[in-house]
């Protein structure tokens, strides 16, 4: 892999947080910025491949990843097949609800939490400046294997209070994974998402700027039906016309950006 390539990780075990709007639209931002990136759909509910538009025809995570547990070399023709291009400027490589199956038959091989770090070192991701992979919403192979082959990690939180329960033990997770393998994983920041200007989403933020002190972006998602909508209509909020969503994003991949000095 080019020592350029920053691959970050979109996670957090809990769903509804805004992962999959996270990627798509961090990824137009990224664009926007005159960077090349590559989203990698993890999550078998594939939310993120049908933002992107996907209706089948091309190989996706779930097949490539079992190719590659099964230590069958992907070949270039194979990885071409399974990169998708969007209308913005980013590819991505789908999901589908196969992908479910995964945990299953990445048990019962060895050195199971590397299967992804394999597979990608078989696809073409020295092309990229960035790489997104937007994770399943729950501890499993697939989240241990993202985080193995990441250098950083995005955690969205919705402004609620409950959405900051299990927060710990997934910085623990990360911080653990990195010991482990010995990489520079590292979390590049927590992002507040569907913030609203009720007393509970203040709390969460300043709880979670106390807890975290420098590790919160100072960006805010706001809950908007612009952000629903983009997805819906298989775009970004970059792309909208005055689009306060579209213009937070694109603050915070200035964020990100200036988090891991590029």
């Amino acid at each position: 892999m080019n020592k350029k390539n920053t691959i970050i990780a979109v996670a957090n075990q809990k769903g509804g947080v805004g992962k999959s709007t996270t990627v798509i639209n961090l990824a137009a931002a990224l664009v926007k910025k005159g960077q090349k990136v590559l989203c990698i759909d993890l999550d078998s509910q594939a939310h993120l491949s049908r933002f992107l538009g996907w209706e089948g025809g091309s190989i996706t995570m779930s097949s490539l990843l079992r190719q590659a547990a099964a230590g069958q070399p992907v070949d270039a023709d194979t990885a071409g097949k399974a990169i998708c291009h969007h209308a913005e400027g980013m590819d991505y490589i789908a999901a589908d609800l196969s992908l479910a199956e995964a945990d299953v038959y990445l048990v019962t091989v060895m050195y199971r939490e590397q299967v992804l770090q394999r597979l990608l070192r078989q696809l073409p991701i020295e092309e990229y400046d960035y790489v997104l992979l937007d994770c399943p919403p729950y501890l499993g192979l697939i989240l241990t294997n993202a985080l193995v082959i990441s250098t950083d990690v995005i955690i969205p939180v919705q402004a609620q209070k409950a959405a900051l329960d299990g927060l710990e033990n997934l910085l623990a997770i990360v911080q653990n994974i990195a010991g482990i393998t010995g990489n520079a994983l590292r979390v590049n920041g927590i992002l507040l998402t569907m913030a609203d200007a009720t007393n509970q989403s203040k709390a969460v933020e300043q709880a979670l700027h106390m807890d975290y002190p420098g590790v919160v972006y100072n960006t805010v998602i706001p809950r908007l039906v612009e952000a629903a909508d983009s997805t819906a209509q298989g775009h970004s909020c970059v792309a909208m016309a005055k689009s306060r969503v579209g213009q937070r994003y694109v603050e915070l991949a200035g964020e990100v950006m200036d988090r891991e000095g590029k």
